[in-house]
């Protein structure tokens, strides 16, 4: 597991570009953590590293939005979903079985419909109020990444 923290709105995008880099498609990052921790700013910077121009918001009325990028980004918002139901009506299995970049909010609601080899990111207040904690596990090229380094 790899651990970053980030002191800035800016060194969150920043995080989520470094990221990017490292993925080529396929990927399911499922993210958790509470309202206000920096998901959605992550997100924004891991889809201009994946080459996105468009805006990137939270997806929460939507449960999905989609970014294209050199591999296309789909943004979930999971906060809202209580069900299977809900999961196979906004296609979210469908998703899966695509070429894309999966990006979770709220992950921790879908648990039991997340494959094995998800991309799990912790997301947690650190010391000072913009501080934010990553824990970053089952990305190879992030593993020797220490607390102590930037995010830079």
């Amino acid at each position: 597991m790899a651990q970053w923290i980030t002191h800035s709105p800016q060194e969150t995008e920043q995080l989520g570009k470094r990221v990017a880099a490292l993925l080529s498609g396929g990927e399911v990052l499922a993210f958790s953590g509470g309202m206000g921790m920096g998901k959605t700013v992550f997100t924004r910077g891991l889809a201009r590293g994946l080459g996105a121009s468009s805006a990137v918001s939270s997806p929460t009325f939507t449960i999905v939005r989609e970014y294209a990028g050199r591999v296309p980004i789909y943004h979930f918002d999971m906060y809202r979903i209580t069900g299977w139901d809900d999961l196979y009506s906004c296609g979210f299995f469908d998703y899966l079985d695509g070429d894309g970049v999966l990006v979770v909010e709220w992950s921790e609601n879908v648990e039991d419909a997340l494959p094995a080899e998800t991309i799990r990111i912790a997301v947690s207040r650190g010391e000072a109020e913009n501080d934010r904690v990553f824990e970053i596990s089952g990305l190879p090229g992030l593993d020797s990444q220490t607390k102590e380094e930037s995010a830079q």
